[in-house]
């Protein structure tokens, strides 16, 4: 027979095999009888024999011995009833196998246990009957988890309860709201649910890369078409479809589906009873993808009426997102705190005690808004604080993997002159894409990979880091097979590596060559057409043309919303490099890119804006918990508070106390002449990776970087503790301190301002004299600065 037609029950009667006689089918249903006779008899024998372990005489022997007998023979028609109900109940797999052996392997180590005891070798036989407990420990458990499901027993403990609600939020649709007639949002809204059950646990072997015994359920002609066994939907009867027989089968059975993987939750299960039962409706036209996809276009939302204090654009899309979401504004940072702020996110560096002073007694209404404007116009210092999110961006560093070879190259100088000049972000992106000598490594700059599988050859690098530093788009998957997180292809994603080819690239699905050809297109067909018969160089201009077209808002979005990460520590859209996940406000990002795209695509006026806003002004919200951050239920309330990033704080040490890097002449190399001369000491961003940054959270830029963690760890707790860099900086410049400053006192209240802005409090002041004694020796000097280089006020950004 051919297997056509399985699901025909007549079929199905002439082709199952006659019943087992009914006596081997009742002894083996005593298996899960006569399996708990030995779990607690071995059980018990190595409790006794525990309890007899410090004794010079065992008085228990005659107990154990009984003990022993009777687990050892009950253990093994535990196996052969065992061996007799796995071939009735058509079970099969690894779950399985292991339980069937393990269970062997107890009745063999209780048969070894008895010998051992009656050949009264305490130390083998007392080794063996632990092992044996071992054994059917390992044994019940696998077979808990046939009869159980995998997780009966870790699907209690609190981590899993928070997947298993997790897995339960994907269905989020009230199942009793739907009666016997759906309305057309009901039907929508009850398809877009089961394709979004099917598209998580059945593409993998039902999709168009893989059609497991012929069926594929990614389309409604496919799910309706079944598979080589016939129809697996039978619309308005849940019982009789294959589909729902298979999904409910118990855990374990060879036919169950998913046959790999976390098996469907009873919401799930429920859902397509439910869609099933209520004719399967699929809606007519064109489906509706599962995930979310961003509007590509640019949009001008209105901006909500000003109201009393809240004038800017920015601060106005706030007020109406508090006022939806029950929150209340809070009072703006002092001066103190703000003039800190900013000078770190505008150019990287402290500011000085004398700005301090000079800020805070100033009167001026408009004066946070003057010295925003004032630090942005700091071209170079702007530049080397800038430089080190765009090269982490950029992949561009000064050493490491590819250097050696020549395959790798950097470019720092045109970076740096593009910051510099505050080039506009079109035509900097531009310039990357379509790249002149100077600015060609981040294009050109990946074949220093060496011989890697297909998805991660130079072409295919080109397209991902493009679509992922420019769009918010990973393309990753898309590069090995069709996504299984999104709705990109294999063939979406060769045909933008093609762009960047000298020759047409074969399509490989799983580094496989599927005999395909690439054809060069855009990602965004709606962004234009790239020319069939173009150079590899007239392919780049008309991509470079096409992305930084005004209508490509998404281009725009995802710049805005990098920006605003770095400097409230969280973007509107999380994670940055998923633009299509849900904005908390999406009127704000849409207004921020519009106005950006409007006004010469100005980088640092959009930082103006930003940092100006009463939004920005308000006090840091500190985060116990990473994953808050990306949440779905985010909540807005103010900046999140960060830590120093690792040139931050090597900037803010080498300013206050000593330069980390005082002899980084290469770094300086990296600079023109006048630039050189100007800098008090060599900036951590144009430094060589070393193990200090890397500790403090430099990446090693081998792939795009475009966010870094902020919470502390073990290896930062050790470099700053052990490591050389900074024990030397605190010793070298200890010695400076100790020659101008004989006495403690103008030391203390110099290291206070210099490091906090601020002189010491009493009690700090009385402790740091008491650390030092009147005349300070270096190794105190060095304690004292570690102290205040560690402390809460110093690392982070409030």
């Amino acid at each position: 027979m051919t297997g056509k037609n399985l699901t025909n029950p007549a079929l199905i009667d002439i082709m199952t095999p006659s019943d087992p006689f009914w006596l081997w089918q009742l002894l083996g249903r005593l298996h899960p009888l006569v399996v708990h006779f030995p779990i607690g008899l071995l059980c018990a024998a190595l409790l006794l024999e525990l309890l007899a372990l410090k004794k010079r005489e065992n008085p228990y022997r005659p107990a154990l011995n009984v003990l022993l007998w009777a687990g050892t023979l009950s253990a093994l028609l535990a196996v052969i009833f065992g061996w007799m109900l796995a071939g009735q109940e058509e079970s099969e797999g690894l779950r399985l196998e292991i339980h069937r052996w393990t269970g062997i392997a107890t009745f063999g180590l209780s048969a070894a246990s008895l010998w051992g005891f009656t050949k009264r070798n305490v130390s083998l036989y007392r080794a063996l009957l632990a092992l044996t407990v071992g054994g059917v420990t390992v044994a019940g458990h696998y077979g808990a988890t046939l009869t159980h499901g995998e997780d009966y027993i870790s699907g209690v403990l609190p981590f899993n309860r928070a997947s298993n609600q997790e897995n339960a939020a994907t269905v989020p649709i009230s199942l009793a709201a739907f009666g016997e007639t759906l309305t057309p949002q009901q039907v929508e809204d009850l398809n877009l649910q089961v394709r979004t059950i099917l598209a998580h646990n059945c593409y993998n072997c039902h999709g168009e890369a893989k059609k497991k015994g012929g069926l594929r359920l990614d389309s409604k002609d496919a799910v309706f078409a079944g598979g080589e066994n016939g129809p697996v939907v039978v619309p308005g009867k849940s019982g009789k479809s294959e589909l729902i027989r298979r999904i409910t089968l118990p855990a374990g059975h060879k036919e169950i589906m998913p046959s790999k993987g976390k098996l469907l939750s009873g919401d799930e299960i429920n859902v397509l009873k439910l869609w099933i039962d209520r004719g399967a409706p699929w809606p007519e036209g064109k489906e509706k993808s599962i995930y979310r996809v961003a509007a590509l276009e640019p949009r001008l939302p209105k901006i909500p009426d000003a109201t009393a204090g809240f004038t800017t654009p920015i601060d106005r899309f706030v007020n109406a997102y508090f006022n939806t979401h029950q929150v209340k504004w809070p009072e703006l940072v002092d001066d103190k705190t703000y003039i800190r702020r900013v000078y770190l996110d505008a150019i990287g560096l402290l500011p000085t005690p004398e700005a301090i002073a000079e800020f805070e007694a100033s009167t001026a209404p408009d004066k946070r808004e003057v010295l925003v404007k004032t630090l942005l116009k700091r071209d170079d210092d702007y530049a080397q604080h800038w430089l080190t999110f765009w090269n982490d961006v950029l992949r561009n560093d000064y050493s490491g993997t590819g250097y050696i070879t020549g395959g790798r190259f950097d470019i720092t100088r045109w970076l740096y002159a593009s910051l510099r000049d505050n080039k506009p972000y079109n035509w900097f992106v531009k310039e990357l894409i379509s790249p002149e000598k100077a600015s060609e490594g981040f294009i050109k700059g990946i074949k220093w990979r060496g011989t890697i599988n297909s998805s991660q050859s130079t072409q295919m690098q080109a397209a991902q880091n493009v679509a992922q530093v420019f769009l918010g788009l990973n393309l990753k998957c898309a590069s090995c097979h069709d996504s299984f997180i999104s709705d990109w292809k294999l063939e979406d994603a060769y045909g933008f590596a093609n762009i960047f080819a000298d020759s047409t690239l074969e399509i490989h699905r799983c580094d496989q060559p599927t005999g395909k050809m690439a054809k060069s297109k855009m990602l965004f067909s709606e962004l234009g057409e790239i020319s069939a018969d173009a150079r590899p160089d007239q392919r780049l201009k008309e991509l470079a043309e096409f992305l930084t077209q005004p209508k490509d808002g998404r281009l725009y979005r995802t710049l805005v919303n990098r920006m605003w990460a770095q400097l409230m520590g969280r973007g509107i859209v999380e994670p940055v490099d998923v633009m299509d996940n849900l904005p908390w406000s999406e009127d704000l990002l849409d207004w921020l890119a519009y106005d950006f795209a409007e006004n010469g695509y100005d980088t640092r006026r959009l930082l103006f804006q930003i940092m100006t806003s009463k939004t920005y002004q308000m006090p840091s919200v500190s985060i116990d918990d990473a994953g808050k951050l990306v949440a779905e239920n985010f909540k807005f309330t103010g900046m999140v508070r960060r830590r120093l990033s690792a040139e931050q704080f090597a900037d803010a040490i080498s300013l206050t106390f000593h330069p980390v890097y005082p002899d980084s002449a290469m770094a300086l190399k990296r600079l023109p002449e006048d630039i050189r001369k100007k800098m008090p000491f060599p900036r951590a961003s144009l430094v060589i990776n070393d193990r200090f940054m890397t500790a403090l959270g430099r990446p090693n830029r081998e792939t795009v970087s475009t966010s870094r963690m902020t919470q502390a760890n073990l290896l930062q707790a050790l470099e700053l503790t052990n490591g050389t860099t900074f024990y030397e900086t605190l010793k070298a410049g200890s010695k400076e301190w100790k020659r101008r400053y004989p006495t403690s006192d103008g030391l203390i209240n110099e290291l206070y301002l210099k490091a906090y802005g601020r002189l010491p409090e009493k009690r700090e002041l009385e402790a740091a004299e008491k650390a030092l004694g009147k005349v300070p020796d270096e190794a105190g000097i060095q304690d004292l600065v570690w102290a205040i280089a560690l402390s809460p006020e110093f690392q982070l950004i409030l």
